[in-house]
């Protein structure tokens, strides 16, 4: 099933009016359209929590972070932005579950740094929406504290191992130093441990955090992948 007919499974289940549809519709489909969101989409090469593709995840965080900002309230711009964030938040290099791929340090794992990660891919693929230095901070913000109270890999002066680099290295300078800024708050060794500075952020963490373990984490096996990263069912 592609991803277009399972944005209408995700629509229904969360009972979103036509209205909504529209709006969410308006955020999504350009972000969604792309071919490396394509290729996330697809379960097997991109399996998220347990056998869920890494495009429905991201879409579901989506319309859950919208029907949130909505009850609170959100003004236009705002709501927006925070759908932006969700959209980007996982947008990572590499599939995490049963990836061989051996790390130098403990915090170089994908759970520290995928939200990196993510942040280097979305500015990469999507320059348009980084184009103004306020947006560009808010969006990159929420993406990197998208796991709170999870910590997230501070980008400091010992190699972070991403599974990106060239592509941080690459990056426009100010948002280059806008990710690496935002990875440093809070820092407490290696790690960064904050929520997001903006609503936005704060909102789409949320949702992020009521669909991981209402909807998808839902058996042993894609709860122990979470802490081990392999999971015997793929």
């Amino acid at each position: 099933m592609n991803i277009f007919k399972e944005l209408e499974i995700i629509f229904q289940s969360y009972k979103v009016n036509e209205e909504d549809k529209v709006k969410l519709l308006e955020i999504m489909l350009p972000i969604i359209e792309h071919s490396e969101f394509q290729k996330r989409s697809n379960s097997k090469e991109y399996p998220h929590h347990d056998k869920i593709s890494l495009g429905y995840h991201i879409c579901t965080d989506a319309i859950v972070t919208y029907l949130y900002a909505k009850k609170k309230n959100l003004s236009k711009e705002q709501w927006q932005r925070a759908v932006i964030i969700a959209m980007f938040h996982d947008l990572y290099e590499l599939p995490w579950q049963n990836n061989p791929i051996k790390k130098n340090m403990f915090v170089n794992k994908h759970g520290f740094t995928h939200p990196l990660e993510a942040a280097v891919n979305a500015a990469t693929w999507y320059p348009e929406y980084f184009k103004d230095k306020e947006e560009a901070k808010i969006i990159i913000d929420g993406i990197i504290h998208h796991m709170f109270p999870f910590p997230v890999r501070a980008l400091d002066n010992q190699n972070a191992e991403l599974n990106n680099q060239i592509k941080l290295t690459s990056l426009n300078t100010n948002i280059r130093n806008l990710i690496q800024k935002s990875s440093n708050k809070a820092k407490i060794g290696h790690l960064s441990l904050c929520r997001s500075d903006f609503i936005e952020g704060r909102i789409m963490s949320k949702a992020d955090k009521v669909v991981a373990l209402k909807k998808e984490l839902l058996n042993y096996h894609s709860l122990k992948a979470c802490i081990t990263g392999k999971n015997k069912k793929l």
